[in-house]
């Protein structure tokens, strides 16, 4: 299974709120208030999507932070990327240096496909996409005597 780290997890819920009100200014305090998390967890994410230039930040007593980018430009490929490091399946993915296997390995071409391939999709979805309300569909019921038919 692939995973990110909760660190990803609780970066996309701070950003997912800040998209929703992408012109207003928070702070790391208001910020793990409004979200429920920690802190210091919340000043540790902020100071690497800073770093990431997915955020901006502003010192002073109206200071904090920002989204650097409009919320449709801001991709899921950039946030975890910030947090995990660049998107690789396999060791391969990244080095060829990396792996002991690398030099008679005859699937590596196919994996760094694979690699790309997700790394597209994730590319794929933004921020902006990500606070976007589901239409969720209407359940429908069908009787169970209508099956036997």
């Amino acid at each position: 299974m692939i995973r990110v780290g909760k660190l990803t997890d609780y970066a996309t819920v701070i950003l997912s709120v800040m998209a929703k009100d992408k012109n207003r200014v928070f702070a790391a305090m208001e910020m793990a208030a409004m979200t429920g998390i920690a802190l210091p967890t919340v000043s540790k994410i902020l100071k690497i999507l800073v770093n990431a230039k997915v955020l901006m930040s502003t010192r002073g007593s109206k200071g904090g932070y920002t989204l650097a980018r409009e919320p449709e430009n801001i991709t899921v490929a950039a946030i975890i990327s910030a947090l995990e490091g660049p998107i690789a399946l396999t060791e391969c993915s990244i080095s060829k240096q990396a792996c002991e296997q690398a030099s008679g390995c005859g699937i590596r071409a196919n994996w760094h496909l694979i690699n790309q391939t997700i790394h597209n999709a994730l590319e794929s979805v933004t921020l902006a996409d990500l606070v976007r309300p589901l239409a969720v569909p209407e359940e429908i019921y069908i009787p169970v005597a209508s099956l036997y038919q």
